[in-house]
């Protein structure tokens, strides 16, 4: 497959120019002219075998799916919903939907029956287009309510044999039905794609509804097109360089790419087989660059830091010595000090030796250049990887403003910051440190909210709702949610991301949440990492059933308590954390204690724990709690268990 070694061939500014005065459907219409039968436009990987597919291909299967939605009635101005996972027939469905002037809406797989009818009855959704039987049951049992859906189409139709609904269609039936209309219409396909301007809307797309209601995001194909053209000028994007499309269709990092970057780009879009295949795949395709999100990267460092603790004496020896040696490397380059001779050919050594092997073991060796974005993620994490020699680097964006515009360049990488904007965008900071931006690809406004649309600009400018600064170079500093600022008793402000990354950081916590507002100091409620915690208390003989009883146990407490002193040894005297509590069940998105991209909604869980979070702030020493718990298998059940304060010294 592709990797470093391989040739990209970069679209001209001519090319670009003339992309980027198309819509998304004219855009494949003109890169299938261009490049033909001959780049590879997708690869999918099916029963352990990669099949490629041409730009002609692409365009052929969008073309019989657009058709398929017209001969079933698809209207200008519809509104499409989308459950899919990270598969072909998503770009195939939603550029066919578009041809036809409809506009999509993604939703994610995970959403329960509930979420997913409100949101398909909120835009009047006249087709929906989902994965497979569990999708089409979850929409079946909500059907009295989705009023305007004209037919439910399925992918994947394992299990689907029973099914005799007359609103269900297979994509199989869809492509035939749009050959079919192809051959009583030619040329209907191009007719209606060039009816569309590139400001109508394309698609919308939910925010992380971190606040309350999730709101809808209008993008329109001027802002990926835009989007696309940025990240063209400023990365190794072209053809021959390959993506490998894994975070989920419903968040704005893989629409971003496969409708702007790769779209206009010429690249290749890869699917993996499944979420578990992910690793092996990296190495079989060699993506060049990879945008995933703070939790990925997290778990991925962790992962790794527990294979090396379980290695050999050796092994553990050399690895420690590597990262020493890796980590002077990034310390010079944080203070702008290049290695001296001595110093780059250790790194030389340590990356051949230890490094590399590592990071192809777990399919990263080809990065050319690797980022971070939707939530803060600790600067050790991004330290630790450089270390290792993978050019991990921050970014930021937002939905609205069609993805990352804000990148570390090359040589600037600063943890602690989220680089310089992208060509053609302008960032300021307001009086009050709020981030505004400005450019083509920010969004039109939100769908049937008029009252939000106009309270997020500002003369023009693209109100983000973060609080930051730029620092000496120019580079962005994101403190937090401008709404989440906390000040204490004392009067001493501080983002809860700024502590909570630094927990996360370690090998037992998967998630924190911090509170203080008006408080004397600062309390958490950690969640323990399953499994490295259930492998350090199986290594010291420590029995444990479920993840609560895991959580409650005297050893794990102790644990955290010493992993809580460490990042509190790191922070200032106002921001240490003075006691928690280990939460005896998961934060979760089906319980709305998380969004569906993983960021906590803050508001909602200090209300629903709001008595462990007062214990916290008195004497008492435990709570009584009654609450659901999911297990490991998917059942679910009620727990009755104490909270523990733990006080840290």
């Amino acid at each position: 497959m592709a990797g470093r070694g391989v040739k990209i061939t970069r679209m001209t500014a001519g090319h670009l120019d003339a992309l980027e005065a198309c819509t998304l459907p004219q855009v494949l219409l003109r890169q299938a002219e261009l490049l033909g039968p001959g780049a590879a436009a997708i690869r999918e990987k099916a029963y352990g075998v990669w099949k490629t597919y041409s730009w002609r291909d692409y365009l052929g299967f969008v073309r019989h799916a657009g058709l398929g939605l017209r001969s079933l009635g698809i209207k200008r101005h519809d509104n499409v919903g989308m459950i899919l996972n990270n598969h072909p027939e998503w770009l195939f469905t939603q550029l066919g939907a578009q041809a036809f002037g409809a506009v999509t809406l993604n939703l994610f797989t995970s959403a329960v029956a509930g979420e997913l009818a409100g949101a398909l009855s909120r835009i009047g959704a006249s087709f929906v287009v989902v994965q497979d039987q569990e999708q089409v049951d979850k929409l079946l049992e909500k059907i009295d309510v989705l009023k305007t859906v004209k037919a439910i189409i399925y992918v994947d139709p394992t299990g689907m044999r029973g099914y005799d609904d007359p609103l269900l269609v297979s994509f199989k039936d869809l492509l035939d039905l749009g050959a079919r209309h192809e051959q009583e219409n030619p040329g209907l396909f191009e007719e209606e794609a060039g009816k569309a301007k590139e400001d109508d809307a394309a698609h919308m797309i939910m925010t992380s509804g971190t606040t309350g209601v999730s709101k809808l995001a209008m993008l329109s194909h001027r802002n990926y097109t835009a989007m696309g053209r940025k990240w063209i000028e400023s990365s190794p994007v072209g053809v021959g360089a390959n993506w490998l499309s894994m975070t989920p269709p419903a968040w704005i990092v893989d629409q971003m790419w496969a409708f702007g970057v790769a779209l206009m780009g010429g690249m290749t879009m890869n699917f993996p087989e499944t979420p578990e295949t992910v690793s092996s795949d990296f190495r079989e395709i060699g993506p060049h660059l990879l945008i995933s999100s703070s939790r990925f990267w997290e778990d991925l460092a962790s992962s790794i830091r527990v294979r090396m603790n379980d290695a050999g004496f050796v092994n553990r020896a050399l690895f420690a010595l590597a990262e020493r040696i890796g980590g002077r490397v990034v310390e010079g380059e944080e203070k702008k000090r290049p290695a001296g001779p001595a110093l780059k050919v250790l790194h030389g050594l340590a990356r051949a030796l230890v490094f590399n092997p590592l990071l192809d073991r777990v399919g990263c060796s080809q990065f050319v250049s690797a980022y971070t974005g939707g939530h803060p993620i600790s600067p050790d994490v991004i330290r630790f990887f450089r270390a290792c020699g993978l050019n991990l680097k921050q970014c930021y964006g937002m939905t609205e403003t069609c993805g990352i515009f804000q990148v570390q360049p090359d040589g600037e990488a600063k943890p602690e910051t989220v680089g310089t904007p992208l060509p053609g965008t302008e960032v300021r900071i307001s009086p009050d440190q709020e981030v505004m931006v400005r450019s083509k690809s920010v969004f039109s406004g939100y769908y049937n909210d008029y009252q939000s649309t106009e309270d997020a600009f500002e003369e023009g400018w693209f109100l983000t709702g973060d609080a930051g600064y730029l620092d000496a170079d120019g580079h962005l500093v994101i403190i937090g949610r401008k709404q989440d600022i906390i000040r204490d008793k004392e009067g001493n402000a501080f983002s809860p991301d700024f502590i909570e990354t630094r927990l996360k950081f370690s090998l037992y916590i998967k998630e924190a949440v911090t509170f203080g507002e008006a408080r004397p100091y600062i309390t958490a409620f950690i969640n323990i990492d399953q499994g490295n915690a259930g492998n350090w208390a199986e290594a010291r003989m420590i029995p444990y059933t479920t993840y609560t009883d895991l959580s409650q146990r005297p050893e794990m407490e102790g644990l955290i308590l010493e992993e809580v002193r460490k990042v509190n040894a790191q922070l200032p005297k106002p921001m240490k954390i003075r006691r928690f509590i280990l939460l005896y069940k998961l934060l979760d998105a089906d319980d709305e204690e998380l969004t569906r991209t993983g960021k906590v909604r803050r508001r909602f869980v200090y209300g629903l724990y709001l008595p462990l979070i007062e214990a916290m702030y008195s004497d008492k020493k435990e709570v009584p709690v009654k609450g659901k718990v999911k297990y490991r298998d998917g059942r679910e059940g009620v727990i009755e268990t104490v909270a523990r304060v733990i006080t840290v010294e």
